[in-house]
């Protein structure tokens, strides 16, 4: 797939999310993993200036294992091209162990959906004669990544799987194109400091009847 037809994909799966997070209903496997993480966090006031390390503010979840499914996954969504690299060579499996392991209410109750989502993606790769999914072949990849690609349509088997697919999908978009690489690919120029500002374009002014 190509990056502007994952844009579109993310749009609409947005929009279809809400609902669909809540169909999914509660994690099934109540395991210790599952459970998330007794630390606190930094507060409503982050630090945005001081560069921070990786698990510098709370213990990180994903495994190695895991976070080489993770990159499989991010770069089926979001492959390189001609335009910016991969998702996973922009650091989205370090955004995504991240937000599996803030102990906030949001990435609380998402973080069981992602981690029963890569033991359910392993197990089908097991399944498919692998030991699991980052092993497969790109082809068997793709196959299963359509089993789960449209919630809406997926099999009653693999509606749970679907949610998780729709969630790790927009969290791998959110942070690749907020992402320099991201955002210089899809031509965003904002935040950027202009010495003048001349007013807002003749032909702009025209097109919305403000001349």
């Amino acid at each position: 797939m190509d990056r502007r037809t994952t844009i579109k994909w993310m749009l609409a799966a947005s929009a279809a999310w809400p609902a669909g997070r809540a169909a999914a209903g509660p994690p099934t496997h109540g395991t210790a993993l599952l459970r998330p993480p007794a630390t606190p966090g930094y507060g409503t006031d982050p630090d945005l200036v001081t560069p921070h390390k990786r698990g510098e503010f709370w213990p990180l979840t994903l495994s190695a294992a895991q976070r080489r499914l993770a990159a499989v996954l991010s770069d089926l969504i979001i492959p390189a091209d001609e335009h910016s690299p991969s998702a996973s060579g922009v650091g989205v499996v370090d955004f995504i162990d991240e937000w599996v392991s803030a102990p906030y209410p949001t990435q609380q109750r998402d973080r069981p959906v992602v981690l029963e989502g890569f033991a359910w993606l392993d197990a089908e790769g097991a399944r498919r004669g692998a030991r699991g999914f980052a092993e497969l072949d790109a082809a068997r990849q793709a196959a299963v990544c359509d089993l789960l690609c449209d919630a809406t349509r997926a099999a009653p088997e693999h509606r749970e799987a679907a949610h998780f697919f729709a969630l790790y999908r927009d969290l791998t978009a959110a942070a690749f194109y907020s992402s320099p690489a991201g955002a210089k690919d899809l031509g965003y120029i904002g935040n950027v400091p202009l010495t003048s500002f001349d007013g807002a374009p003749p032909e702009l002014l025209k097109k919305l009847n403000l001349t």
